[in-house]
This record gives structure tokens, C-alpha cells and sequence, in this order.
């Protein structure tokens, strides 16, 4: 069975916009604002994440900031990503480009639902806001891994939305990433 896991580069106050200052957001870029050190410590965390995962989940904008990017690129990091199967939300995108990518279309809950029982291993979600605003709401995240950064924007999209009742969540990994950022792993506490 398949493992929902969100992976998210995060603010303190719980900003996810446009971490790399290109989406034009007044406040972005606050991704590279951190040391080399962070940056390289971060690479290792993502690298390391990738490796482990067994597919990609992501909302059509996120897929298509990857596509651009990604499939140029060399190194264990870079082909690990190329070769994984990737799954797209999308009521629009029509003919994936990226290699091994798949249009999931209908109802957004369902087609993940049945992805999990197809996957056997970590579907890793990067980025993909309006996504993981449905996949917490309807409870099928697993884990969401956060990797906070030393910045309080005051303004922007944010990681969590509303959602129709609490959801309870365990602290079940923290650690220092280079000098300046922290990573968090939460897991959802179910019903019994």
C-alpha cells in the first residue's frame, strides 16, 4: 500500500509561496535567502528523499515547474526523478512531456485513493498547494515531512487551509538541517 508523504519547504509562519522568487510574489525568493551550508544540507534531505520514494504527486502548476527543470539535469538526485513514475492532477493537461508521467482526471479523492492501493511505497508530494489542501482535508496523508525556514513573510499562500474538522497530528521526527533550517515530521493520529 502506498504512503501519501507531503514534502514541503515551509516559512515559520507557514508560507509556501514561491520559495524561489520566480512566480513574482513580493515576498519570494525566500528559499535562497538561507546559507550555502543550509543549501547544501537541504540538497542532501530532498536527494536522500527522492531515493527513497517509489512516485511523484503533484498538482499540475508544481508538475509543470518540474518538468522545466528537471529532466536536463545529471547526478543520482536528477535521474532518480526522471525515472520515477509521476502522477498529475489535472483536469487540463492532456499529454504529460516528463517521462513516466500520468494524468490522474476525475474526482481528485478517488483517483489518489486507488493510487495508493496501486504504489507500494512513499508517493512523495512537493509543492502542489491547492493539492494538499485536498489530500488533508480528505485524510490521505500519511506524513508530512516540513522543512521550516528563518523567515517570517507576513503574507502568501499558506501550507494549511480550513479544513471541515481538527486533524490531530504526532511530532514523530525533528532535526537541524545546516545552520538555520529545522525539519519536521508529523504523522496523522487516526481514529482507533
Amino acid at each position: 500500500m502506498g504512503k501519501i508523504v507531503i514534502s514541503e519547504n515551509v516559512s515559520l509562519d507557514g508560507v509556501i509561496q514561491d520559495p524561489t522568487g520566480e512566480e513574482g510574489f513580493s515576498r519570494g525568493g525566500w528559499f535562497g535567502q538561507v546559507g550555502d551550508k543550509d543549501r547544501e544540507a537541504w540538497a542532501k534531505v530532498e536527494r536522500d528523499e527522492a531515493l527513497g520514494a517509489e512516485a511523484l504527486l503533484l498538482g499540475r502548476r508544481s508538475y509543470e515547474w518540474f518538468a522545466a527543470r528537471w529532466p536536463s539535469r545529471t547526478g543520482e538526485w536528477a535521474d532518480r526523478l526522471n525515472r520515477l513514475p509521476k502522477y498529475v492532477v489535472s483536469s487540463t493537461l492532456e499529454d504529460p512531456d516528463w517521462n513516466n508521467s500520468t494524468v490522474l482526471k476525475g474526482d481528485v479523492v478517488n483517483e489518489v485513493s486507488k493510487l495508493k492501493q496501486r504504489v507500494n511505497g512513499d508517493i512523495v508530494v512537493y509543492a502542489s498547494g491547492q493539492l494538499v489542501h485536498t489530500l488533508i482535508e480528505h485524510d490521505l496523508v500519511n506524513e508530512l515531512r516540513l522543512m521550516i525556514y528563518p523567515f517570517v513573510l507576513g503574507a502568501g499562500k499558506r501550507l494549511f487551509g480550513e479544513t471541515s474538522h481538527k486533524k490531530p497530528m504526532r511530532l514523530v521526527d525533528t532535526r537541524t538541517v545546516g545552520d538555520g533550517l529545522a525539519s519536521l515530521t508529523y504523522q496523522p493520529i487516526r481514529d482507533a
